[in-house]
């Protein structure tokens, strides 16, 4: 784990558990954080846990699982957990001989061990990961190279992301405390997955390093006034920890755990940024690693069919993907050795079918040294050096690797889901390639292909000004940043003064609404044209529930533009109160068809 010092390189020189990330030379690890009383028992480790402890992927059929889970506790294991919809089960055994006679189950299709190491015993009784105390910054947030490269400045004024998108970063955890991540947090649906089973404590998503919270930051930083912005500044971000702290490992099961949360939880897409430790490469001729795989695969392909697409880092070795011939990076959780392999050997997710796989741009159109290439591997490119973004405790850094290029894509993934809210994740990754600019290859005899695809940058850098489908006119976007309290049984307004946009309102106004109030059924909200028109958004509906974070569409066809407007809340009972976040008006007009 690295320091996190304003404006410092942040580089990673761990195992390759965070493959998205450049190598470089080792940093010091942060201390683990010390158990509290809520999140460990007086008993430091479970009675279940001994040395030699190891975990498996017990694959079988889909469906009730009881006979092989009766069969695993037979036959000197423990089941740690199940997912009966994929027909993958995790045990745990320190049995020598306990895979090899599972394997001879009735019902039990494979068998394979996911690590090289012990369990750890924090497994069983797992300590909540630190909360930091959070700085400062200053107002002000600057638009960054990166963002600019890829114009999703630009994007946000036709579309900045809709709040009802929801983005997993299966990663090291998320700050969710800190300043340009809290506004866009859901901590509903953020979950620890390390060691492969749902720790849904409050906290268990926290960053045991601080590579998670940085890839957030990419995704979606808030747009408001401080820091950084994401490419996708209005979704939604949640955290599902998929690595194990001190050493930052992504084992098989915390992998699998991880997809079948996101695609339980209605998580549109998914950013992935490492590949599933310890085999840098799974092949299908060990029996180890056949399970990884399918194991994998089978959570990957139910994300997937529940709606969810996966985004995954093509790596920092520089390493042809399309024409593999060693590994000397595995087991990375004891002695790698060095060892023959072929195409067939797959970097998990990152090669698994349906994933968008990418690799990382330099400055401009060129390809970064260290981005992992293949012609048929590589779908699309973005930036991924020196990208400036949010770490733990309010501070902000850069880093280096297809681990940063890989959130610039989900940005915009997430940017498409927002202009279509039905599209299905084979209809998204096509959209991907779609709007991606072509980039040729360069003088170097190892870019294959057509400028249109080739094995350094896929179907090209990606675009999301393109992405969201047009140009923004002149004047398009305005904002309300500043906070206005909302008291009991009282009315306020929050103004914006809209200048330069010619002719009336669209009939397609979009209001954008973020107000954080308890009990929002004692709320009227209403948009006041600048002629004094009401439009009624929200009149004392959703009981209980607390927060409005929704954009509106207003037909204002018939109000002039030009002017101010005013978002008026009105609070009819006592007791709860609240304030208005921010809001958002965006001016949007169809599209004129191309002449033919």
């Amino acid at each position: 784990m690295l320091t996190a010092t304003l404006g410092a390189v942040l580089t990673f020189g761990a195992p390759g558990a965070l493959a998205g990330t450049l190598p470089a030379a080792p940093a010091a690890k942060a201390p683990t954080a010390a158990a509290s009383p809520a999140s460990r028992s007086a008993a430091s480790t479970s009675a279940a846990w001994v040395a030699g402890t190891r975990a498996y992927l017990v694959i079988t059929a889909p469906g009730d699982s009881s006979a092989v889970r009766s069969a695993i506790a037979a036959n000197g294991g423990t089941v740690f957990s199940a997912y009966d919809a994929i027909g993958v089960i995790v045990a745990h055994s320190a049995s020598s001989g306990f895979a090899t006679t599972l394997r001879s189950v009735p019902g039990v299709q494979q068998v394979g061990a996911t690590r090289t190491s012990d369990v750890p015993a924090d497994a069983y009784n797992p300590a909540l990961p630190a909360d930091p105390a959070q700085a400062s910054t200053p107002a002000g947030e600057s638009v960054r190279a990166d963002v600019s490269q890829i114009k999703a400045d630009q994007a946000w004024a036709v579309n900045p992301g809709s709040p009802s998108v929801k983005v997993g970063i299966l990663d090291t955890g998320v700050d969710d405390r800190h300043q340009d991540l809290a506004p866009n947090f859901d901590a509903a649906d953020s979950v620890s997955c390390a060691y492969g089973k749902p720790d849904t404590r409050a906290g268990a998503w926290r960053d045991v390093d601080t590579h998670g919270s940085h890839v957030a930051g990419t995704v979606a930083a808030a747009k408001n006034g401080k820091g950084v912005v994401g490419v996708a500044p209005g979704v939604k971000i949640a955290a599902v920890r998929v690595a194990e702290p001190g050493n930052s490992f992504f084992f098989a099961e915390n992998t699998i755990c991880g997809f079948v949360w996101a695609g339980d939880h209605g998580f549109k897409v998914t950013n992935n940024s490492y590949y599933t430790d310890p085999w840098q490469f799974n092949c299908p001729d060990n029996i180890d690693q056949a399970a990884i795989i399918e194991g994998v695969k089978r959570a990957q392909e139910y994300a997937k069919s529940k709606g969810s697409l996966q985004i995954a880092a093509a790596g920092n070795e520089n390493y042809d993907l399309a024409h593999k011939t060693t590994d000397s990076a595995s087991p990375n959780d004891s002695t790698p050795v060095t060892r023959t392999i072929t195409n067939a050997c797959l970097d998990i997710p990152t090669e698994l079918p349906g994933v968008v796989t990418v690799a990382a741009n330099g400055t401009g159109v060129t390809k970064a040294s260290f981005s992992n290439y293949g012609q048929g591997v590589i779908d699309v490119a973005a930036p991924g050096s020196n990208v400036y973004s949010t770490v733990p405790g309010g501070g902000y850094g850069s880093k280096s690797g297809t681990s940063m290029a890989t959130p610039h894509v989900v940005g915009v993934a997430a940017l498409i889901a927002s202009a279509e809210p039905g599209i299905t994740p084979a209809q998204l990754r096509a959209r991907l390639a779609a709007q991606a600019n072509d980039i040729a290859c360069p003088s170097d005899n190892r870019c294959t292909g057509t400028t249109a695809n080739n094995s350094f940058f896929g179907e090209g850098q990606v675009d999301a000004l393109k992405a969201v489908g047009t140009t923004p006119p002149p004047g398009a976007y305005f904002e309300n940043l500043a906070d206005f309290a909302v008291n009991d049984s009282a009315t306020v307004e929050s103004p914006i003064t809209v200048t330069g946009v010619s002719g009336n309102a669209p009939a397609t106004l979009k209001v954008g609404v973020d107000i954080k109030h308890t009990y929002i059924g004692d709320l009227k909200v209403d948009l006041v044209a600048p002629d004094g028109t009401v439009y009624t958004l929200h009149n004392r509906s959703g009981g209980s529930a607390d927060n409005i974070a929704q954009t509106y569409t207003v037909n204002a066809s018939s109000e002039v533009a030009n002017g101010t407007w005013r978002l008026r809340v009105n609070d009819n009972a006592a007791s709860d109160t609240g304030k208005i976040d921010a809001w958002t008006l965006t001016f949007r007009r169809p599209v004129s068809a191309p002449r033919r």
